[in-house]
């Protein structure tokens, strides 16, 4: 054999132990994440299991009603906001102590539908303030932050267009900011279609397990767990004190919930107290 020729051979030895180590790490890597990312959710099933009977109760009663800013931000929901408006206004809730807020940034005919209802609301004496923006800078998170400036409740409660809150969201819900450390309640979703498809079951399946036994072990065990997007409501001084929210990221809600939980704000999961909404 040439000196050559042993020299490629050897090259090729060298590059296939290299692709072969290479391969061994990348399976082991992906072996180890598996195998912590099972442990962990065996840790969220016996977090459940032990503080299952720990049910979250308010620390007191307020003796009034305080102010409530239900923020709706909408874009292009024509086929849900006339059902989300009627559900917020069947809230049992002193109508003197809530505020809507309806953040429309839409583009289509859905302007007109929520012009239309929130005109009927007023005539029927609730305070109804419509938002538009024609540059939707920052989305949802932008819609947000730009109602918080005009937002008249010490308390915000925020719900995507395809919800349909209970009546008694407000009234399950307000009392636990009673005490002062807590900065965010988070109620379980609901699904209104649940048993329309295979795959909405499959989303129904998949949503339960992460919100009533995720949110519900984090929640009882005293650990950090994020807000959800919606069916859900804020201390307006928690979010402001937290840094608002940001624009530079793609989870806001997630980027709000660890900010606040990190100044030393509480959250509490409530699974039994349930916002139904629509599987996509």
């Amino acid at each position: 054999m040439s000196p050559l020729q042993a020299a490629t051979q050897a090259g090729a030895a060298l590059l296939g132990g290299m692709a072969s180590l290479i391969w061994t790490i990348c399976y082991l890597s992906v072996l180890f994440g598996l195998s912590a990312y099972g442990i962990h959710r065996y840790f969220i099933i016996y977090l459940f299991l032990k503080h299952r009977k720990c049910e979250s109760v308010p620390l007191a009663h307020f003796d009034h009603c305080p102010v409530v800013t239900v923020q709706l931000p909408i874009f292009n929901e024509l086929y849900v906001v006339e059902r989300l408006l009627r559900s917020v206004s069947e809230l049992d809730y002193p109508r003197e102590s809530l505020q809507i807020q309806v953040l429309d940034d839409s583009t289509d005919e859905t302007r007109e539908i929520t012009a239309e209802c929130a005109a009927r609301l007023r005539e029927r004496g609730f305070d109804v303030e419509l938002i538009h923006r024609a540059d939707r800078v920052g989305f949802k998170a932008g819609a947000l932050e730009h109602g918080l400036a005009t937002a008249r409740g010490d308390f915000v409660c925020i719900l995507d267009a395809d919800f349909v809150p209970p009546p008694h969201l407000l009234r399950r819900t307000i009392d636990f900011f009673t005490d002062p450390k807590i900065g965010m309640i988070q109620t379980r979703w609901g699904h209104l279609n649940r048993g329309y498809s295979l795959l909405t079951r499959v989303q129904a399946m998949f949503l339960d397990g992460h919100l009533l036994l995720e949110q519900t072990a984090r929640s009882r065990s005293g650990r950090f767990f994020n807000f959800n997007g919606t069916a859900g409501l804020w201390r307006k001084s928690c979010i402001e004190q937290a840094g608002g929210w940001q624009h530079d990221t793609l989870t806001e809600d997630l980027d709000l919930s660890y900010r606040a939980q990190l100044a030393g704000w509480k959250f509490i999961f409530l699974p039994n107290v349930v916002t139904p909404a629509e599987l996509p």
